[in-house]
C-alpha cells in the first residue's frame, strides 16, 4: 500500500498544507495506555483525497499544527471510536477535530451492534475484509515493519466508504439528526470523564457507608494526582482494593496503615503521610455532598418493572435497526420509571431515555406503559421480534 512517511517537521508542514481545505479527513491513532497517566500516542494515520500518511510522533515532535488543521475548517473528519483521537486533541490545543463522523456511533444508529469492531464495521458495511494481524503490536519501538504499518492503515483505507455507505443508510433512515446528538452527547461525556472527579467508579465501593466514601473521595483525589505528577496509570499508585481496605479501616495513623497487608510495597511506604493525611480529611469532611439530601429513593418495585420492560425495548431496538447496547442500558430504563413515579434519581441529570433520539424511540413508550395508555402482548411467538404494543382504549 503506498503511503507517505511524515518523520520532519517540514514534512509534517507540508503534509498540514495539503490537509487545508479538503471536504473530508480521517484518521486514527496507535497508542499504548498501560505505562502512563495518559496514553502515549505512537503513531498517526491520515487519509485524504490524494493523501495516504503515517506521522512518527516519535520523529516529528509537536503535532499542535496537525490538531489545528483537524479542529479548524469545514471539513468532515472521519474516525472510528473516537475517545482517545478527541482526547489527544483535547491535550494538545484543548479543541476536539471539527465535525467529526464516528463510524462506531454511526454504526449503532443504523445496526444492531454497538460498539462494534472497526473490521466488522467495514465488512458489513464495505464488503471488504481489513487485514488486523498485528494487534499486539508495541508501537513504541522502533523500527516498525512494513506489516505494522500496513496493519496500521488498514484502520484509515476504509473510513471514506464507510462514509458514503453510513450516509446514505441514515439518510434513508431520517437518523442523521441522531448522529449529531449522540456525537455531542459523546463529547460532553469524554469532557465529564477528563474533567470532573469520578471517584465514585473505584470498584468495589458499593456498600461502603458514607464516611468511608468520604474518605475514598479523598484518596482518589491524591491518587490521581500523584499518578499526573509521576506520569504513571492511578492503579499502579494505589489499586482499588487497597484504597477501598484504607476507607474501610479509617485509620488516620501512618504507622497502622503501614500494617495493611501490600502498603509497603514499591513507593506506596513513601507516602504513608500523604495517605494517612487524606484519611484524616475524609474523616472530617462534611457528608451532605455524599449522602444526599432530602432523598425519596425508589421502592423494589422499580426493579421489578425495569426487568419486566427492559426486554420489551430491546425489542423495540432490533425493529428499529438500532443498536441496544447504545439506545440505553436496563438501569437507564429503572432511571426513567423512577423518574417518572416521582422518585430521585442518584444523578441531578435527567434520565438519558427522557430526551432526544432516545426518547422518541423507546422513552415516549414507556412512559405510555406506565400511564396505561399502551400495553404489551406477545404477537407472532415464533417472530424475532414477538412482542407487540397497542393503544389501550379508554373504558366507557
Amino acid at each position: 500500500m503506498s503511503h507517505e512517511s511524515i518523520t520532519t517537521p517540514s514534512q509534517l508542514a507540508d503534509l498540514c498544507g495539503r490537509l487545508r481545505g479538503q471536504a473530508r479527513i480521517g484518521f486514527d491513532t496507535e497508542f499504548v495506555s498501560e505505562d502512563t497517566f495518559r496514553p502515549e500516542l505512537c503513531l498517526v494515520q491520515v487519509v485524504a483525497e490524494g493523501v495516504l500518511a503515517v506521522i512518527d510522533p516519535q520523529k516529528v515532535g509537536d503535532l499542535k499544527e496537525f490538531w489545528e488543521v483537524l479542529a479548524d475548517g469545514s471539513h468532515v473528519t472521519l474516525v472510528h471510536a473516537m475517545r482517545e483521537e478527541v482526547s489527544f486533541s483535547l491535550t494538545a490545543i484543548g479543541r476536539p477535530p471539527a465535525n467529526i463522523f464516528d463510524t462506531q456511533i454511526a454504526a449503532g444508529l443504523c445496526g444492531p451492534d454497538y460498539p462494534a469492531a472497526y473490521g466488522n464495521v467495514v465488512t458489513r458495511f464495505t464488503g471488504k475484509k481489513a487485514n488486523k494481524g498485528e494487534q499486539r503490536t508495541d508501537w513504541r519501538k522502533r523500527p516498525l515493519t512494513k506489516d505494522q504499518i500496513d496493519y496500521a492503515l488498514e484502520d484509515v483505507r476504509y473510513l471514506f466508504a464507510l462514509h458514503d455507505a453510513m450516509l446514505k443508510a441514515l439518510t434513508k433512515l431520517g437518523r442523521l439528526e441522531w448522529l449529531a446528538e449522540e456525537h455531542q452527547k459523546y463529547y460532553d461525556d469524554l469532557l465529564i470523564a477528563r474533567t470532573q472527579p469520578r471517584w465514585r467508579r473505584v470498584s468495589g465501593i458499593g456498600n461502603l457507608p458514607t464516611r468511608s466514601l468520604a474518605i475514598v473521595r479523598e484518596l482518589w483525589k491524591w491518587r490521581q494526582e500523584e499518578a499526573e505528577r509521576r506520569d504513571l496509570p492511578p492503579r499502579r499508585i494505589l489499586r482499588d482494593d487497597l484504597l477501598v481496605e484504607l476507607a474501610k479501616r479509617k485509620m488516620d495513623s501512618p504507622d497502622k496503615i503501614r500494617a495493611v497487608r501490600g502498603m509497603m510495597y514499591g513507593q506506596l511506604k513513601n507516602s504513608l503521610h500523604d495517605i494517612a493525611a487524606c484519611v484524616k480529611c475524609g474523616l472530617e469532611a462534611p457528608l451532605d455532598d455524599i449522602r444526599g439530601q432530602g432523598r425519596t429513593m425508589a421502592p423494589a418495585q422499580v426493579s421489578l418493572l425495569g426487568q419486566f420492560l427492559t426486554p420489551a425495548i430491546t425489542s423495540i431496538c432490533h425493529k428499529a435497526n438500532v443498536a441496544a447496547s447504545l439506545a440505553g442500558t436496563a438501569s437507564d430504563v429503572r432511571d426513567l420509571i423512577a423518574f417518572r413515579l416521582g422518585y430521585e434519581l442518584e444523578s441531578e441529570d435527567p434520565p438519558i431515555l427522557a430526551s432526544g433520539w432516545r426518547a422518541e424511540l423507546i422513552g415516549h413508550l414507556i412512559e405510555d406503559l406506565i400511564a396505561g395508555r399502551k400495553s404489551i402482548r406477545i404477537g407472532d411467538p415464533e417472530s424475532d421480534h414477538p412482542l407487540e404494543f397497542d393503544e389501550v382504549q379508554p373504558s366507557v
